[in-house]
């Protein structure tokens, strides 16, 4: 305890910030990254406004200080010291997305979320121009559909990011961003490690083609970094954003910003050739780290990077675990209104043991969870539904499974699609929210990939500690220690930590498999409601 006392009074810490979806975390780790010393949070949710979903900066502000409060006073309160400097410092967001801002800094538009699906025409000119999947969420459709719209905002446009990088710029002055998150805005020439020279050359042909955009496409975008390289250090003006009680001090190392995809392949030791990772929250997404290129673009696969600069093909689903929470959120009122309340773990807990006792196909209950558009399954927007037919069997343990099974649901789409193109992994990590029950989300999701799933003892701690790692990271490189991300994950990491596989249980694959196929079908209902449902 006076080690870890003396590591936080001297500043030998590491600080992760991320900007979840839902939830702010804070995140602070010591000398030895592997454990987590004191955590903050905070809770928020996007607007629909307008038409699109957004967040505003004021809510982003007051967001990550109340995350940062309650972090300090977690210090505090366990180790009677609070924190003014630390040696490093992380920030993680939501990948994709847009952030446009004038000559002066300002914000020209409200931000515009990786949720958005109105950029269907622009990622499909961008698709046909650069000869890869540009998704709807990516940066540069968001701006290319702006210039396609000819919004009044897009002559003004100097300089462009994510939500991650507008948080650095913020906090250290710098206009940089991680290679991960950065493969989210523009694609990245993983032989350089920065941004494909020959895509540039061509939308910036594009951009003079349409004669509004002042500057070329380089000058609107963030310089691209590796992970373990030096991204700034936190300012006087960071340090009174970040702390407004005076109490931080300048002067703590940055790393690269990164994107939650890149932090939750460090989180989950991930970032190697034939390692893979499913992430789950508000989205789900799984990243397959690859040994060679596809063979061809897919729709449902994204082209990214690592935080090293590696190559990775990305199914990413805006739809997760948020009606699987809604449903929780019903069982909780009830049990409230029945006189018997229950704390949200434990309801997750109790209708997750239940879903065990469901069938193995889930009755022949179907369970959509899309709250938002979901480009891999051919829908422009969300209806959430619950569908069976009058022979199901309509019991809780088949609903829940049901609900389970339809967070993987077009997750399992673009997996199928990974395996047909042969690409194999040794290793599948997963890590969020959804797997601190343990055994239960685990099982089926290892049903659904019919692959062995491995989860650490660290997984709910998710990308703000994978960020705190990143900071880590730096200090490592900086002193000469490694410039191999991999390597010190596994030496310093996740040396002997501890890891629980489950492997695919037959009936499971097999239940999940049948489950897929009528998912599939029912897709049609999906777009149906679309349609009537305004």
């Amino acid at each position: 305890m006076d080690q870890l006392r003396r590591q936080i009074s001297d500043g030998r810490t590491a600080l992760g910030i991320e900007l979840g979806s839902t939830r702010i975390k804070a995140c602070l780790v010591g000398e030895d990254p592997s454990s987590v010393l004191a955590v903050g949070t905070h809770d928020w949710e996007n607007s629909y406004a307008d038409h699109l979903w957004t967040y505003p900066l004021e809510e982003v502000w007051a967001g990550v200080q109340a995350a940062y409060a309650d972090l300090a006073s977690d210090v505090e309160q366990r180790f009677g010291v609070r924190p003014e400097r630390y040696g490093a410092i992380g920030v993680s967001a939501m990948m994709h997305g847009y952030l446009a801002f004038g000559a002066a800094g300002e914000l020209l538009v409200p931000f515009r979320t990786w949720r958005n699906t109105n950029t269907g025409p622009a990622a499909a000119e961008l698709t046909g121009l650069f000869g890869r999947n540009i998704p709807l969420r990516w940066s540069i459709a968001h701006l290319h559909q702006a210039v396609l719209d000819h919004e009044p905002h897009v002559p003004a446009v100097r300089s462009i990011t994510t939500l991650a990088g507008y948080v650095h710029r913020q906090l250290t002055g710098r206009n940089v961003l991680g290679v991960g998150d950065a493969s989210g805005m523009f694609p990245i020439d993983s032989s350089t490690g920065t941004y494909d020279a020959e895509l540039v050359a061509k939308y910036d042909h594009v951009l003079a083609s349409h004669g509004t955009v002042p500057g070329r496409t380089l000058d609107m975008l963030p310089q691209v970094l590796a992970a373990g390289q030096h991204a700034g250090e936190l300012s006087a003006e960071g340090a009174a954003l970040l702390d407004p009680t005076g109490t931080l001090q300048p002067g703590a190392v940055f790393c690269p910003p990164e994107g939650d995809a890149g932090t939750g392949m460090v989180a989950t030791c991930s970032v190697a050739p034939r390692t893979g990772n499913v992430s789950a929250g508000t989205s789900i997404f799984a990243m397959a780290v690859l040994e060679t290129p596809l063979k061809r673009a897919h729709h449902e696969i994204d082209l990214v990077t690592t935080p090293a600069g590696d190559p990775v093909a990305m199914v990413h689903c805006n739809n997760g675990a948020s009606e699987l929470a809604a449903w929780a959120g019903l069982f909780t009122r009830f049990a409230e209104a029945a006189g018997t309340p229950a704390g949200q773990d434990t309801v997750f807990s109790t209708l997750f043991q239940e879903a065990l006792d469901g069938a193995a196909d889930a009755g022949g209950l179907l369970a959509y969870n899309h709250l938002a558009g979901e480009p891999i399954a051919g829908l422009t927007e969300g209806r959430p539904l619950v569908m069976r037919t009058p022979g199901s069997s309509f019991t809780l343990g088949n609903f829940m499974r049901a609900q389970l099974y339809g967070v993987f649901g077009t997750l399992s789409l673009g997996m199928n699609v990974l395996a047909e193109e042969g690409v194999e992994l040794d290793r599948m990590f997963a890590h969020g929210g959804l797997f601190r029950t343990a055994g239960v989300a685990q099982r089926f999701l290892a049903g659904a990939l019919a692959a062995p799933v491995s989860v650490a003892a660290s997984a709910s701690e998710g990308g703000a500690w994978g960020i705190a790692v990143l900071a880590s990271f730096v200090k490592e490189s900086a002193s000469g220690g490694t410039t191999d991300l991999d390597g010190y994950l596994r030496r310093r990491v996740f040396d002997g930590a501890a890891f629980q596989t489950v492997q695919p249980d037959p009936r499971d694959v097999a239940g999940f498999a049948a489950y897929l196929a009528d998912y599939r079908s029912g897709l049609a209902v999906q777009r149906t409601a679309v349609e009537v449902l305004p």
